[in-house]
């Protein structure tokens, strides 16, 4: 078995006309975080199924942990953990039942299942629920459970499939710490998400994907440089000095006049400075020489969302209209 990471390579995937996957490749190297970003529709889901052994692929070829995707559907199944966009758990057992569970279909033993599951109802901060029914949990609470399910078995390699989703703020902070922790102990993660600022906080590299293709990989950084880096703003506080202060600041940055967007009748210029660091430093300066004063300063880094309206002329937001119902889903063997 050659390490514990995920390749991808080529995959495609069709229901009936419809192509959901057409050649995605990827890697996610042993004990980190890889984010599939996308909206709805994108084929987000649709290669987590086809990595978890869920759906067959149509063409091209996956490896999990070593292990070949279609041939080995068995042992791939045997280093993994996933968590899918929609709860797994019984709504009739508890949730200490629910992880115990879990472990026993595992072939854990049971004494090994309890004392797994103690330590995950105590990470996920669920202890003094852990004894009521997963009916009286809240939607957040259900979720940190599920992703619990998923570690019963301390998997090499985690699949979490926009985890989340549905979270209030306080549990999707607690989520993220999660994650970060599984990473510092070696788990390898393929997490999809809509959410920019997560992708943002917890992968290393990102692969953006729409209408079944990866458009763009890299880490943050490197596909926030892709519209331009970041951003001076400045809105002076006499606008007859708009004129000015623009000579100043692309004195100042070594930027031709003509890369400036200025709005003289509002007094405000826009400056593209590559990377900030002591950009507003330098602005600051410049305009103190000049006696210019300063009604907003401003450094603006380009966000994710930037990068993916930039690629496909769309936001997450915009669900893929020509994506058909998500195939149901099925346990392991169906």
């Amino acid at each position: 078995m050659a390490g514990r990471g995920v390749i991808v390579e080529g995959l495609e995937k069709r229901f009936g006309k419809f192509e959901a996957l057409r050649g995605v490749d990827f890697t996610a190297a042993e004990g980190t975080v890889v984010g599939l970003l996308g909206p709805n529709g994108a084929g987000k889901t649709t290669t987590i199924r086809i990595l978890t052994t869920l759906l067959h692929a149509d063409g091209g070829r996956a490896a999990v942990a070593g292990y070949d995707v279609a041939r080995e559907p068995q042992m791939v199944r045997s280093v993994i953990g996933l968590t899918g966009q929609y709860s797994a758990v019984d709504e009739d057992l508890t949730g200490r039942e629910n992880l115990v569970l879990v472990g026993r279909l595992g072939r854990t033993k049971k004494a090994d299942a309890q004392r797994r599951a103690e330590e995950l109802l105590d990470v996920f901060d669920l202890t003094d629920a852990a004894d009521r029914l997963l009916r009286t949990y809240s939607g957040g609470m259900r979720r940190r459970l599920d992703l619990g399910a998923s570690l019963m078995m301390t998997p090499m390699v985690l699949f979490l499939d926009e985890p989340t989703t549905g979270l209030d703020p306080r549990s999707r902070l607690a989520m993220w710490d999660v994650i970060s922790s599984l990473r510092e102990q070696g788990t390898t993660i393929v997490l999809t998400t809509q959410y920019m600022e997560e992708a943002d906080q917890l992968a290393e590299r990102i692969s953006v994907i729409d209408t079944g293709r990866i458009i763009a990989e890299g880490t943050a950084d490197d596909l926030k440089t892709l519209v331009g880096g970041d951003v001076v703003h400045l809105l002076v506080n006499n606008r007859t000095t708009t004129a000015k202060a623009a000579a100043a600041l692309a004195r100042s940055f070594d930027v031709p006049h003509g890369e400036l967007v200025i709005d003289e009748e509002l007094g405000s210029i826009q400056v593209p400075v590559g990377r900030g660091g002591d950009a507003l430093v330098e602005a600051v300066r410049a305009l103190d020489a000049e006696a210019i004063e300063v009604h907003d300063l401003g450094l603006r880094r380009p966000s994710l969302d930037d990068v993916f309206l930039s690629l496909t002329g769309h936001t997450t937001d915009a669900e893929r209209r020509d994506a058909p119902p998500p195939p149901p889903n099925r346990p392991f063997g169906a």
